[in-house]
């Protein structure tokens, strides 16, 4: 996400960004939303969403292509969709179901110091970019940028409460 979009539209402390607000979509208050979370029952008629610290309940929901459509209780116009362009969507943390033991979510990474296992520190994890097979931790730090794929061989150990995680890195990783 561009650093600009998140600057102006922060979600609540102990939310979690689950989409983002695009545009109005015709004339009555619903809104094209780009899922950030591969869990579209979120944005399901009943669920409660967070746009900036504010609850709304969704009336209802449909997917069109890579985008969902909602419509969400107290919007009624294109008006008051335009309103809400560019906004966050979250749900509280509380509200993510657990995973299983080995599994994070991305906000849980985002942000997490690395070290090699000799205890050198490599940077902290800015961005996460899934790739199908596993996903790549993109780690910015003095040694400059390093993309660390998700792989048993290379993680040694997330510490989520530490704030930490330990790889083992193979050669040609580094950045010549």
């Amino acid at each position: 996400m561009p650093a600009e979009d998140t600057a102006a539209h922060e979600v609540a402390p102990g939310h979690i960004a689950i989409g983002r607000i695009l545009a109005p979509h015709a004339l009555h208050g619903e809104i094209k939303v780009e899922p950030l979370t591969s869990r579209l029952e979120h944005f399901a008629a009943g669920e409660s969403l967070w746009v900036e610290g504010d609850a709304h309940e969704v009336e209802s929901f449909r997917q069109q292509k890579d985008l969902v459509l909602l419509k969400l209780l107290g919007v009624a116009s294109r008006e008051d969709a335009e309103k809400l362009r560019g906004r966050l969507i979250s749900l509280p943390e509380e509200a993510l179901e657990p995973l299983p033991e080995g599994e994070y979510y991305a906000y849980q990474i985002i942000g997490l110091e690395v070290y090699e296992q000799d205890g050198g520190r490599l940077g902290k994890v800015t961005e996460l970019f899934p790739t199908g097979s596993n996903d790549v931790y993109v780690v910015d730090g003095p040694r400059g940028r390093i993309l660390v794929p998700a792989i048993e061989d290379v993680i040694v150990e997330v510490d989520v409460a530490g704030g930490k995680m330990v790889v083992s890195l193979m050669d040609g990783m580094f950045p010549t």
